[in-house]
């Protein structure tokens, strides 16, 4: 399994700041992809989410960012455009090319060098590494900095990363997903906790976030600085309509292996990515979008090593 990269056509690239821990991650579609989106966290951070509307004119995206570094972190898509548009990618508009980048960030401000964040020329470095090969997952890209388990404080949390799956529907149909976890909540295996908050900064026992955040009655401490990024492809065709469903669907992953999740912390969002022309039902796709994001999930944090003095399960 390469990740990501198994639906042809896609190209995933990474490029990582590993002494400010903050990184992002460049998926190219050089042929479009026609695309849907769902947020359901309530403090997310984009750019040109709304090109993938059903409503909008717009009919394919050529790429998708995600990045870290907050609301400066949308200046790495700026750099993935000049890349496709050196490449002659793009819509053609007149003499001129207008790649179509939607661009989703992850707060990692509080680990590492809050002062650097990714750049336009970050995200250019991230296009261009871009190839069809196994995806690098853990403390890479985008998941650079990212944490898990914050609801009482980074001192207490977990290293978490990026992660990937992919999950074979009918015939030759592959769904995969690619996700940058950042959560305030708990990573969750088999119904129990596998990363999180930490009862103390030495501890290994788990004070369950969830049980917590039910019982804690001030929660003024705890800040917007969560977000789970999700990718989806296949090369199952669909319209802007059903890759929409799909990226609703795919929440279902979220559900399964964060808890809690898509809280008004949380900026939780999932793009669908339609990259070929085999049939399928759309119901189909979006069952196995759920099972591979939550599988890329529990990923992210096995292969996620300690850093910036936060442990991670793989060191």
């Amino acid at each position: 399994m390469k990740g990501l990269t198994d639906i042809p056509g896609v190209k995933v690239g990474h490029a990582s700041d590993f002494d400010a821990l903050t990184g992002c991650t460049a998926i190219l579609c050089e042929h479009g992809a026609v695309a849907g989106y769902d947020i359901r966290g309530g403090a997310s951070g984009t750019e040109e989410m709304d090109v993938m509307s059903p409503l909008h004119v717009t009919t394919h995206v050529h790429a998708v960012v995600l990045a870290g570094g907050s609301a400066y972190g949308l200046e790495a898509a700026s750099g993935v455009r000049r890349f496709l548009e050196q490449k002659g990618i793009g819509f053609r508009m007149g003499s001129v090319v207008v790649p179509i980048v939607p661009c989703a960030i992850l707060y990692d401000l509080g680990i590492g060098k809050a002062n650097v964040r990714p750049t336009r020329e970050m995200g250019e470095s991230a296009a261009a590494a871009a190839t069809d090969a196994a995806v690098a997952e853990g403390c890479v890209g985008a998941g650079t900095g990212a944490t898990v388990g914050k609801l009482l404080g980074m001192k207490n949390a977990m290293k978490s990363g990026v992660g990937t799956c992919t999950v074979d529907v009918q015939g030759a149909v592959k769904v995969s997903a690619l996700v940058a976890v950042n959560a305030v909540g708990d990573v969750i295996e088999d119904g129990k906790i596998l990363a999180g908050a930490r009862k103390g900064h030495e501890s290994r026992e788990f004070a369950n976030s969830q049980e917590l955040l039910k019982r804690r009655v001030d929660m003024s401490s705890v800040r917007r600085e969560n977000t789970t990024l999700a990718v989806v492809a296949t090369n199952a065709r669909l319209t802007k309509v059903q890759a929409t469903k799909v990226a609703q669907l795919a929440h279902h992953g979220f559900v399964r292996s964060i808890a809690p999740v898509h809280t008004s912390m949380d900026g939780d969002l999932c793009i669908a990515l339609s990259c070929g022309d085999l049939q399928a039902p759309v119901d189909a796709v979006g069952v196995a979008a759920g099972e591979a994001v939550a599988a890329a999930i529990v990923r992210a944090v096995r292969a996620a090593k300690s850093m910036g003095g936060v442990p991670g399960l793989a060191s």
